[in-house]
């Protein structure tokens, strides 16, 4: 029997949130057929909107120097993360993982959290006992690679 293929592009809006497109699709022909009930289909499909996130983060303080054998931290500093949601469909559950503090020779914490500010955001700060198994400590020979 012949067969047609053909692509359907849909294009949606942002106003108007669907959760399936559906389509009918009708066959019509100038012949008698013993069957026409089976010249329409129904198609139903979810609708799945792909998000436009976009991630930045800004720094006060752009280096610091950490000696290889050094226990102490380095100096207090302000990192801002901010995720943006640049697209117009709606984004629920997005969640972010950041690995902190840094451990350095002997597991010494050369870069610690003092405090977590939230907007619009739940933040959970687990401390160090809880991701110790996860946290893999930079050797003295790496911190004493500089790039210049």
């Amino acid at each position: 029997p012949p067969q047609v293929s053909f692509t359907l592009e849909l294009e949606f809006s942002c106003s108007i949130l669907l959760d399936r497109a559906e389509v009918t699709l009708e066959a019509t022909s100038d012949s008698t057929e013993v069957t026409p009930q089976d010249n329409v289909v129904k198609i139903s499909v979810p609708i799945l909107y792909q998000p436009s996130l976009f991630l930045s983060s800004h720094t006060n303080l752009h280096r610091y120097e950490v000696h290889p054998f050094s226990h102490s931290s380095g100096p207090e500093f302000t990192t801002t993360v901010k995720v943006q949601n640049l697209g117009c469909y709606p984004v629920q559950n997005v969640t972010l993982h950041m690995a902190l503090p840094a451990l350095g020779h002997h597991r010494a914490t050369i870069l610690s959290v003092t405090r977590v500010l939230a907007e619009n955001a739940t933040c959970v700060l687990k401390s160090l006992d809880e991701e110790v198994t996860r946290v893999v400590p930079v050797s003295p020979e790496e911190l004493q690679d500089v790039e210049r």
